[in-house]
């Protein structure tokens, strides 16, 4: 079965091999105390193939990052069976390159931990596959990751963080607002109704045809654009303010019609691209702050724990002015602003290993039977066996 799976999915069976036969060992994986622990971590949730190398010293040994973006731009967004393929070309030199870059060896490796969900249901099984056997024929721990739950704990890599926290994950697949107790212990406090934040600043920054080649979304180039505009030129409507405006949870698709509609009306010189870029950023930070205000509120009142800290991920916290604003909402709450730095925001194999490790740690291990979750909800990994 694993042979055919490699062949269907075009992975170089015999770079594999090769890892196998540099890396086995005999006995099974055990444990010292006191030993620093090193984990592999393996990315193939969406787009980018990924593999990186962390300690639990919060050293990140390395990383490998292969970008899949010229293969999407024609198509005008990811084609997950394309993603698919992109991911099985390339991520057996990716792991390999990885390994070599740390100076590591498989036998260096304490566990492998890879995203199991959610994520493009063609993309998952690569990276699975791919951790399921290294883990098995090296007999090493395997770890199967939430990508949500990777996220949220990015922060506790770069800036220690101790739970509870509050977590706002805003990119171009999520927007999603949490309180996190503990591991693996998560409370769903909102997330969008239709629309993600980042897809919908893609979508704008498409429609004002702006140039982002050599970026990895069409995001920076927004928030570029948009700090040269006037954001008070055009007045946008400012999502659920009228219906559900005491409801946590988020909606950026009418938003983003909106504009589209203004630029059909209103593009005619350079600046009338600035001002609408302008104005679009500025709508979707109130339109968060306004429900993250709402849920801190609830939170700091129903909590008996006090929060500490806001921690906030994703692709698009990777923008200032959504950085700064966000500071001034946690400051207002007497809790800091905890952001990843702007490489770890988006989607990574680091984040990845840093999970596996706190989860290596807490002995939450996985057999090597798991399969991959594509709709996989964060708050049902409370649960021993969630699914």
């Amino acid at each position: 079965m694993l042979s055919r799976f490699i062949r269907n999915n075009n992975i170089t069976t015999i770079k594999y091999q090769s890892l196998f036969k540099l890396h086995a060992q005999k006995q099974l994986y055990t444990t010292t105390i006191n030993k620093k622990k090193i984990v592999l971590g393996i990315e193939t949730s969406c787009d980018d193939t990924s593999a990186a190398i962390v300690t639990s010293d919060r050293q990140i040994l390395s990383e490998v990052v292969k970008s899949q973006q010229e293969m999407h731009e024609p198509m005008g967004g990811i084609v997950p069976t394309l993603a698919s393929l992109g991911h099985s070309r390339h991520l057996p030199n990716v792991i390999c390159e990885t390994l070599d870059r740390a100076n590591v060896s498989i036998a260096d490796i304490d566990a492998i931990a890879v995203t199991r969900g959610p994520g493009l249901p063609p993309c998952l099984p690569v990276g699975l596959n791919a951790a399921k056997t290294l883990a098995a024929v090296n007999k090493k721990p395997l770890i199967g990751v939430h990508h949500m739950e990777a996220h949220a704990l990015t922060a506790r890599l770069t800036t220690p963080t101790s739970f509870p926290f509050m977590t706002l994950l805003i990119s171009g697949g999520h927007t999603l607002l949490l309180t996190a107790n503990g591991l693996g212990d998560y409370d769903q406090l909102g997330t969008t109704l239709d629309t993600a934040v980042g897809e919908a600043i893609d979508k704008v920054a498409r429609a004002l045809k702006l140039d982002w080649e050599g970026q990895s979304s069409p995001g920076p180039a927004l928030e570029r654009v948009a700090s040269r505009g006037d954001p008070t030129r055009f007045q946008l409507p400012m999502p659920m303010l009228q219906r559900k405006k005491s409801v946590i949870a988020f909606s950026f698709s009418g938003l983003k019609t909106s504009v589209e509609r203004l630029i059909q009306d209103q593009v005619k010189i350079e600046q009338d691209i600035n001002d609408i870029a302008a104005a679009f950023q500025l709508t979707c930070i109130r339109h968060i702050e306004q429900k993250l205000r709402l849920a801190l509120h609830q939170e700091m009142i129903m909590n008996k724990k006090p929060l500490t800290a806001l921690v906030v991920s994703g692709g698009v916290a990777s923008n200032k002015m959504f950085r700064s604003k966000l500071e001034q909402v946690a400051g207002s709450y007497d809790i800091p602003l905890v952001c990843p730095p702007p490489q770890l925001c988006t989607d990574n194999g680091v984040m990845i290993a840093w999970a596996g490790l706190e989860r290596l740690e807490a002995g939450l291990l996985d057999e090597y039977t798991i399969t991959t979750l594509p709709k996989w909800p964060i708050e049902s990994l409370k649960e021993k066996n969630p699914l």
